[in-house]
C-alpha cells in the first residue's frame, strides 16, 4: 500500500482543529473550562495551531482512576488526557489520519471501527453458523492477555511509519505514544492504533492459515472450523506468532468447542444454531436497571441506557426476557419523552 503523506499539514489547519473542539467537547458541555473553550473556538483553535506549528505542544500527565466493569466488577486502570490541549489534538490527528489509516483493514475486525460494532459481528457469525454446519463445527475463542498495556509503542511506531510518509506526523505521535506502557485505555487515539496493531496478525490469519471463519472483536477472537485437532493446532501457531511478531501472548482461558454441546459466548452474545440470545450478565445488568428506574422518576441518563439496551433485546431471541423482567417496569413513551425533553 502507497504510503501517505502532507497529513501534518491538515491536522495543523484551524478547521480542523475547531471540528476537534467540537468533536472533544461532545457530551461534556457541563464543565466549565470545556464550555469556555467550546464557546470560544477560533482563539482556542490558533492557540493550537501555534503549538503544533512551533512543535510546542508537550502532552500532561493523564489523570488516572480504578474502573470495576461489568456485573464481574473487572478491574480496568484508565488513564484520562486533559481536555485542552490533549483531547483536542488527539482528535485533531485522528480526523486527520482516519480515512488512511482504516485502509487495509481485515474486513471482520469489528469494535470501535465506524460501521463495524457488535451488531456488524453478530450478523456474520450467524451467517456463517447457519449456512455451512460442516465448517463451523467447532470454534476456537481466543482472548489476549493484557491487550492495551502490553502493546509495544515501538513496534506501532514502526508500523505506523509504513503507513504514513510524513515525519512531522510521526514525531507528534512518539510525543504522545511514548508517554506511557503500551497504549492506555481511555484515550481516543488508543482504540483506533490498538485495531491498527493486529492488522499484520489479521492478514497473516487469512492469506498465510488460510482460515476460512474468522472474526476479532478488539483483542477477543474466534475461529470457526470442521477439525478439532486442526483448531488445537491453530491456537499454538497463533500463540507463537503473537509472542514472537507482535510482542503480545494470549490468556489462559481459550476455549476448543463443538457448537452444538457450548453455545458460543462472544460480543455480549451467546449464539446457538437456531436462535441468538443475550449474555445472562447482561440481561441481568438489563433487568436490574429496568426495575431500578420503575421506582423513581425517569431521567434522561436512565431513558437513554433502557432505550440503547432495547436494541440488544430486538436484536436477539429475547422475547420471553422482555415480557417478564421488562415490560413490568418499562414504558417506552415514558422513556422516549424523557428523551426528548433531554434534548431539549
Amino acid at each position: 500500500m502507497k504510503r501517505k503523506g502532507h497529513i501534518y499539514e491538515e491536522i495543523c489547519k484551524t478547521e480542523t482543529i475547531k471540528f476537534a473542539i467540537q468533536n472533544a467537547a461532545r457530551n461534556k458541555r457541563k464543565r466549565f473550562f470545556v464550555r469556555k473553550v467550546a464557546d470560544n473556538p477560533d482563539y482556542y483553535a490558533e492557540e493550537i495551531r501555534r503549538m503544533l506549528v512551533d512543535k510546542t505542544f508537550v502532552p500532561r500527565e493523564y489523570e488516572r482512576m480504578e474502573l470495576y466493569d461489568g456485573i464481574r466488577r473487572k478491574k480496568r486502570m484508565i488513564s484520562k488526557p486533559c481536555f485542552y490541549p490533549d483531547q483536542v489534538i488527539h482528535w485533531a490527528i485522528y480526523i486527520g489520519i482516519r480515512e488512511w489509516i482504516y485502509k487495509g483493514f481485515y474486513y471482520f475486525a469489528c469494535g470501535s471501527i465506524p460501521g463495524k460494532g457488535v451488531h456488524f459481528g453478530k450478523h456474520y457469525v450467524e451467517k456463517w453458523i447457519r449456512s455451512d454446519r460442516k465448517n463451523t463445527k467447532y470454534y476456537l475463542k481466543l482472548d489476549i492477555h493484557h491487550f492495551y498495556p502490553s502493546i509495544d509503542t515501538h513496534r506501532l511506531v514502526a508500523k505506523l511509519k509504513r503507513r504514513f510518509k510524513d515525519d512531522d506526523l510521526i514525531e507528534l505521535l512518539e510525543l504522545i505514544l511514548y508517554e506511557d506502557d503500551g497504549l492506555p485505555i481511555g484515550m481516543l487515539l488508543s482504540q483506533v492504533f490498538a485495531n491498527f496493531y493486529l492488522q499484520d496478525f489479521d492478514h497473516w490469519m487469512k492469506e498465510d492459515r488460510k482460515v476460512k471463519y474468522y472474526i476479532r472483536y478488539m483483542d477477543d477472537m474466534v475461529i470457526f472450523g470442521s477439525n478439532k485437532k486442526k483448531l488445537h493446532q491453530l491456537r499454538v501457531d497463533i500463540d507463537k506468532r503473537l509472542r514472537s511478531v507482535e510482542g503480545l501472548q494470549l490468556k489462559g482461558n481459550w476455549q476448543v468447542c463443538k457448537l452444538e454441546a457450548e453455545p458460543l459466548d462472544f460480543m455480549g452474545f451467546r449464539f446457538y444454531r437456531n436462535r441468538t440470545t443475550i449474555r445472562k450478565s447482561i440481561m441481568l445488568r438489563i433487568a436490574r436497571r429496568a426495575k431500578r428506574i420503575s421506582k423513581k422518576k425517569i431521567t434522561h441518563k436512565d431513558a437513554a441506557a433502557i432505550i440503547s439496551y432495547m436494541g440488544w433485546v430486538k436484536a436477539s431471541d429475547s422475547y420471553s426476557f422482555y415480557q417478564t423482567r421488562l415490560k413490568p417496569y418499562i414504558n417506552m413513551q415514558k422513556l422516549k419523552a424523557a428523551i426528548r425533553k433531554g434534548a431539549k
